[in-house]
């Protein structure tokens, strides 16, 4: 078998692409290892990239002085809440949008993308207003109804499913399937690398979100990681190593979530034209 000869633009591309690698991963393997530094390794000048003595003081600061599980667990309930149900509503949404014709269609559409453009500090203040006056401030509910359905997923499922065949759902209309079951056994499983992909963007949108739960919280019991975080970092001093440790818990869950789920997100990308 004849070996193809790497060419000079090929060795610029490999160049291009390992420094782009290290970029991205030598911060993180910096983050992690500094965790484990004691104060005076994590503030040492000229610093070092590994600790001369490895220690878990930083993570055992932070689980002392937040509640770090309870709010790793609010975060889990929330993203993941958020995620699942928008999920089933942005993909209901976007199959009568792509396959079912009624009026209005087209404006109501419009309608949804429209919303995209409204920045949330916009309306920060009048859903405040709503959740104290449905008393769902500081709860679950609170947190999760409001983003419960998502412009963008509709958006972009919409997109997935107009590329899919509608003569897959013609041929199911002849054996008798009605619309539910068009949507749960034809379009939904053709449409696993698009909800996958738009899976882990609410999931990492609502985790990493700041604004958002610090609003409509008012209790450590109901804080997020992200807000718990905030409470390392003081108005006149940083607890260096104990972010550097928090900022690990927090994401490590998306990195292990992103390994397991990059070749469908990579596929959903690749199929839907979905774009940052």
């Amino acid at each position: 078998m004849k070996k193809r000869r790497v060419s000079g633009f090929d060795l610029v591309g490999y160049i291009v692409l390992t420094v782009m690698m290290l970029l991205v991963v030598l911060p993180l393997l910096w983050l992690l290892a500094s965790s484990f530094k004691s104060d005076a390794d994590v503030i040492k000048w000229p610093p070092k990239f590994f600790p001369e003595q490895w220690v878990a003081l930083q993570y055992q600061y932070v689980v002392k002085t937040i509640p770090v599980l309870k709010m790793l667990g609010n975060t889990i309930a929330f993203a993941g809440g958020v995620t699942v149900i928008s999920l089933v509503v942005d993909s209901m949404a976007a199959y009568a949008f792509s396959r079912m014709q009624f009026r209005g269609r087209k404006v109501l559409f419009g309608i949804i993308l429209l919303t995209m453009m409204i920045p949330f500090q916009v309306i920060m203040i009048p859903l405040y207003l709503e959740e104290f006056s449905l008393k769902i401030l500081n709860t679950y509910a609170g947190l999760i109804l409001p983003r419960a359905a998502s412009a963008y997923g509709i958006y972009m499922l919409t997109s997935f499913f107009t590329g899919i065949p509608k003569s897959l759902d013609e041929a199911a209309r002849i054996d008798g399937m009605k619309e539910w079951q068009i949507y749960t056994r034809i379009i939904t499983p053709l449409a696993k690398p698009a909800l996958v992909t738009l899976g882990i963007y609410h999931f990492m949108n609502n985790w990493n979100d700041l604004l958002y739960p610090m609003m409509l919280t008012s209790s450590s019991d109901m804080r997020t990681l992200s807000a718990g975080l905030a409470i390392l970092v003081g108005t006149n001093s940083i607890k260096f190593g104990p972010t550097l440790a928090a900022t690990v818990i927090s994401i490590a869950p998306l990195l292990i979530l992103f390994l397991f789920g990059q070749r469908f997100f990579m596929e959903g990308i690749a199929t839907s034209g979905m774009k940052e």
